[in-house]
Order: C-alpha cells, then structure tokens, then sequence
C-alpha cells in the first residue's frame, strides 16, 4: 500500500485532504480549523525544543523568573514557616471539594511548607512530593476516591494524597516506628487500594481494578499515575499492551523534566489546550457517529478522514505511541498548573474511556534547594529543618567503597564494566561511571535485562558487575537462575542494601536474597564485613570465573569489626574470623556474617557484663555452604552450644543452610544450637535501630538467646 506523502511543516495541507479534514469539522473555530490557523507557528520552535529538549512550554502559567532563570517559589520561604490555614481542616476529600476554587493556589503552598517541614524531620522523598502537589490536589477535587482508585508508581510520591486522606495530623510518624509508611499501604488506609514500594506496578495493578469494575457494571474510575523513568521498566509496556477499549482508565504520565517523547512545541501545546475545551470529546463522538451512519460510504469515509488526520499529526509532530496503541492521549502540559491539570482530568473523565495524560512537573517544585538538584533530595535521611545541604553529609560507606573498588580494579583490567538499574547514586557507581563511562551501563528500570546483558557480556569475555538492591534483584531471579548460573557465566552481583532497611519498610528490606541465592547450583555467596573484607571478596569474586554475588549492608564500616578480626591488618583472602585463639573454649560461639558482627560484638559486651565468655566467628562467604562448614568446623571447640544470627529470612537461611552443612560433618551431633533470624514474616516499619529490635535481631535479642543456650 502506498504511503501518503506526510504535509511538511511550515505548509498548508494538500487542497484534498483540507477537505477531507473539513468534513468532519466543517464550522470555523473548530478542533482543526485552530491547527490550520496555528500549523505554521512550529517550524524555528520545533527544531530549538528538539535540540537537546532545553526549552519547556507551560501552559496556563505567567511565572515570574530569578536571574537565574527558575521560578521564584511565591510565598515559600515566608509562608513555609507560618502554621497552615486550610489543611488542617481536611479530613477527607469531602472537605477538600467543600473549599473554593479560589483558595487552592493557598492550599498547595502550605502542603508545600508541610511537605517541608515534615520530610526535612523525618527522612523520606522530598522532591518528587514536591513536584505533584498541584496534579494530586487536581484528583482529588475531580474524582471520588475511595470508589475511585488511585494507584500511585513506587508510591513515594503520595505524600500528599495522604495528607489529604485523613492522615495530616500523623505526617509527623512518617517513616517512623509505628507511623505512616513512606509509600501506599493497604493496611493503613482505604484510601490507598493498592501497595507499591517497587517501580513499574501500576499500570498493570491498574488494570485489574479497571476489568474488575467493568465485570462487576461498576462506573469508578481507576487512576494510575506513573512517573516517566517507570516506562523503562518492562511492566508498563505489558500492561499497556493488554488495555482494551472501554475501560475507565486514566493513565497519568508524571514527567520531571526527563524526557519520554518528542511531543514538545506549540503545535502539542495548542493540542493539548483544545483537547481540554469542554464538549471536545463528545463533540468527536457525535462527529463519528454521525459519518459512519452515511449509507454506503460512512465506514470507509470515516477511515480515509482517521488516515488523513494521523497523517497530518504525525508529520507535525511525530507518531504517538499511546495513540499507535489505541489510547486517548491528552498533553503535553503543565503538571505544576492546577487549573490545566483539572481541565485535562475532567476532559479525561469525559471521555467515558481509557486516556493518557502527559504532564510535565518539575521536581522539588517551590524549594530551589531542590529545584536545583533533586538527586539530593529524592530520598533524604532525617535532618533538621533548614539543614544547609541534607542530600550531601553522607559518610562513607559500602555502596562508595564499592564504586572506588571497581575504578582501581578496572585500571588493572580492562574487561570490568559496571551495569546499575537506574540506581547509579544508591549503588555508588556515579564515581565509576565518571572514571570509565565507556565500561558503564544504566539500562533503566529494568532488572530482568540487567542480568542478562550482563550474562551476554560474560559470554563475550568481560567481566559484567551488576550493582543492584537486594529487594529488586528477586525482580530478576529467572534471569540469575537461567541465564547466568545455569551457563555458569562469571557475572558478579553486588547486591547492595542488604538485610533490614532503616526507614522504607516491608518494600525494601534485603531479607531474602540468601535464602534465594543459596538454593542456585554454581553460586558463590559472599557476606563482607568490612571495607577491606568488600575488597577481597571482589576480588576474589572476579578472579574465579564463575556466578558471584557480594552481598554488603547500607551503612559505614564498623571500626570495632575491623579492629577485632582484622588485628594484623588487610585480609588476603577470603574466609572465617574467630575473635578467640585456637584452643580457648568460650561458653557459647556466635556465628554471624555482615552487619550482624556490630550486633554480636554488642551482644559480647552484654554477656560479659555477666560473666557470660563468648567467642564470635565472622563467616566472610556463605555459599558454598558445605566448603564454609569445614572452615568452622576446624575453629569450634568440642560440644559448645553455637547461635547462629542473621538478619534476613529464616526459610532456607544462612543458619539453616550451615546448620544442615554441619549436621551432615556430624558437628552437631552432641551440640546445642539454635537460629536467630527474621521468622516467617514480612519486617514493618521502624526506624532505625528499633527495626532490628523488634525483628528480634539485634544485640539484645542475640543475648537474650544466648543465655536460653545456656540455661
């Protein structure tokens, strides 16, 4: 079939498709008569905005600018710091649709200050909040949550949606131990339907609710809102995939400044601000009802006008994916203008079916801190309010250590590159990717290809590390199963945020990687405790030519650690510290690896205080486990009881694995023994000692059970 000659910008159509488009809006002021007046306006701006996507159009805005060119954040510094007026007074949405239209410019600023003053005492995602604090007021004011759904991507930028949920008052808990949680929890509130931790979810969460209400002749709607960086994440694109007509469906693209499409210019301004007019929907509706109920050529003029005005729009502005896929697209426009948020979600909702909105926010939106780099405030610890630079006095720790690693490493050979899944500052790669940017790779949220780009560049002769958390590298376990152990392929995983997580909950706790990883035939596990003991196994991770995984706590080196099992300075190899000289024979052996050697030294020191003599064996490696209980097996001293502590997930754990290991040798034959891990649970929110407490792992719970060996 021939194509069709796309109408170059800058040119009035073709005299025959002119009136192709004429019969289906023949009246002057119509949706295509305005973009035959305004089609050649594009053409200088269209090729400036596509340079290097500088220039960024707001609709419905006449901000003033700094000298520096960012908005001034109006009233902010002096309004952050006044108690709020109007939030208190909101309990729920009810009462947030009871206020004028004229006081929610108010309402956003002090959510604003709140967000401030809040986030800056407790830890948590500052800047994306700050960015979506015009779009969540805009959907609570159009729809009816909680017979509405709303389902938030991660969920770390529902800050907001709770304050306005009945939990401002409890803003203060957040994160903390027995508070409000960092992200949607279905347990908390039945305003949030759907928990998330994890990116790329929501659509395909979304679509349940959505088939769910339509089997059920239910007319809520279901409302996703998902930030541009969760579209490299496979999930989305299987989701939109399976999006059928007639679902009441809004998909709200939530893009800060980091561009997904090309769509940037007057052209898709003007778009998007005729597309929000009121009546516009149904005005196409009844336009397309009408033309295909002309007898004998309705179907087939309805077709050659559709042709015509893809064809028109796609040489203006390029194809469109969500529309190439069947869906409603409305925007570009500014996420950060609450009147043209509320136009596009009401023009949305008349649409009677599913719709993407594409709104551009801008993150830290009315703190310039932020504002200017909101890398640094994207999760940020606890700080006091108006601490100078809060994302900026992190000490050292396993994460940057690592990065420092590999650029010394990789000046010794070539072949190591580093792969990350858009956690390029969590994982501390930012050093490396600016050393050798030639060996980097962030592929996205994207852990499935992760692993196995790094198990083709394994295969290829190069040395792949992969940077990952521990809770989203299960989101790739067929690929370490299939295509890296199975082929015996020498990838090496750096699982980074393992064991128990400090402030976000049940979403991030690195509590199972061991109990995964330990059931893989061909892997080697290692635990290091220190910034020297990280080194070695590296080291000896990359030169033994098969599946490696180093696994390493989010926190800085513990000099005691260092001190106790390192007396004689930088180990050599990898393997078991004891604390105590062969032939010694303490009253009861603590067998730990990783973070939990801070605890068991604690626990020591607690013991001690009661005439209680403990030895403590630091295991460097886990997996093998059969080759690790020959190595403890030679530095127990006969029929002393041993504990074995961790803090990760019981079920096919460190403490089972080598208790079976040392079962088989015969070793605990006339031994008592017992294992201290996290039982069959998922660990809730506490922050940030008591989370190890209350799981039951911490030092005192190490000498609570000691004592019960013993007695």
């Amino acid at each position: 079939m021939q194509q069709r000659d796309p109408v170059a910008p800058g040119t009035a159509p073709k005299a025959a498709d002119a009136v192709s488009l004429r019969l289906l809006f023949p009246r002057k002021g119509t949706f295509v008569h305005e973009i035959l007046k305004n089609m050649w306006y594009n053409t200088r701006d269209r090729k400036s905005d596509h340079h290097g996507g500088k220039r960024m159009y707001r609709m419905g805005t006449n901000q003033k600018k700094t000298p520096e060119g960012e908005p001034i954040p109006a009233g902010m510094r002096a309004e952050s710091s006044l108690p709020p007026v109007l939030l208190p007074g909101i309990h729920s949405p009810a009462d947030l649709k009871a206020l004028p239209e004229d006081k929610m410019p108010e309402l956003c600023r002090e959510i604003r200050g709140e967000l401030l003053r809040t986030v800056t005492r407790t830890g948590g995602h500052l800047a994306s909040n700050l960015g979506v604090v015009e779009l969540s007021v805009a959907m609570h004011r159009v729809f009816d949550c909680p017979r509405d759904h709303f389902i938030f991507d991660v969920g770390h930028q529902s800050y907001v949606h709770k304050m306005l949920t009945g939990r401002y008052e409890r803003m203060q808990t957040l994160r903390q131990g027995g508070g409000i949680s960092g992200f949607t929890k279905r347990t908390e509130s039945e305003y949030d339907c759907f928990g998330a931790g994890h990116s790329s979810t929501s659509l395909s969460a979304a679509l349940g609710f959505a088939q769910a209400d339509r089997m059920m002749g239910s007319d809520a709607w279901t409302v996703a809102v998902v930030g541009d960086g969760a579209f490299t994440g496979g999930m989305i694109h299987e989701a939109l995939n399976n999006v059928s007509p007639g679902l009441r469906l809004v998909i709200i693209i939530n893009e800060n400044e980091m561009s997904i499409s090309k769509n940037i210019g007057r052209f898709a301004m003007h778009m998007a601000r005729l597309r929000q007019k009121e009546g516009y929907f149904r005005t196409k509706r009844r336009t397309t009802h009408f033309i295909k109920k002309i007898p004998l050529i309705g179907d087939g003029l309805f077709r050659a006008i559709r042709r015509v005005k893809k064809s028109f729009k796609n040489a203006m502005y390029g194809s469109n994916y969500f529309e190439d896929m069947g869906l409603y697209y409305l925007g570009p426009a500014d996420g950060n203008d609450y009147r043209a948020v509320v136009n596009l979600l009401q023009a949305a909702r008349d649409t009677g079916d599913s719709v993407v909105i594409h709104l551009k926010t801008r993150k830290g939106k009315g703190y310039p801190p932020a504002e200017r780099d909101p890398g640094a405030f994207h999760g940020m610890p606890p700080a006091p309010a108006g601490a100078p630079n809060p994302g900026a006095a992190v000490p050292d720790n396993f994460s940057r250590h690592l990065g420092q690693i590999l650029i010394q490493e990789s000046v010794r050979d070539d072949r190591i590159c580093a792969i990350t899944a858009a956690m390029s500052e969590g994982t501390g790669l930012e050093a490396f990717r600016a050393a050798r940017p030639d060996r980097f790779f962030d592929v996205g949220i994207a852990e499935e290809h992760a692993l196995t780009f790094a198990a083709g560049l394994a295969a290829d002769g190069f040395h792949p590390v992969a940077a990952i958390y521990s809770t989203f590298l299960q989101r790739g376990y067929d690929q370490i199963v299939h295509d890296i152990a199975l082929q015996r392929l020498p990838v090496v995983l750096c699982i980074d945020r393992a064991g128990l997580s400090q402030g976000d909950g049940a979403t991030h706790h690195g509590i199972f990687d061991v109990s995964f990883l330990s059931a893989i035939p061909n892997m080697t596990l290692y635990a290091p405790a220190t910034f020297a003991g990280l080194e070695v196994a590296f080291r000896t991770a990359i030169a033994s030519g098969v599946p490696s995984a180093i696994r390493y706590p989010n926190r800085p080196e513990d000099a005691r650690v260092r001190s106790v099992f390192y007396p004689d300075g930088t180990p050599q190899t990898v393997g078991v510290r004891a604390d105590y000289v062969p032939g010694e024979r303490p009253d009861a052996v603590i067998l730990c690896h990783g973070a939990m050697a801070t605890e068991s030294l604690t626990a020591k020191d607690l013991l001690a205080a009661e005439g209680v003599r403990v030895g403590i064996l630091l295991c460097e490696y886990l997996k093998p486990y059969d080759r690790l209980a020959g190595e403890v097996a030679a530095c127990l001293p006969p029929d002393v009881p041993i504990l074995f502590a961790e803090e990760e997930i019981r079920a096919g754990g460190f403490g089972m694995m080598l208790a079976d290991a040392l079962c088989r040798r015969g070793e605990l034959k006339d031994r008592r023994f017992d294992i201290l891990a996290v039982d069959d649970s998922f660990v809730l929110q506490f922050v940030p000692e008591p989370v190890r407490r209350t799981a039951g792992v911490d030092a005192v719970g190490i000498a609570a059970r000691v004592r019960k060996l013993l007695h």
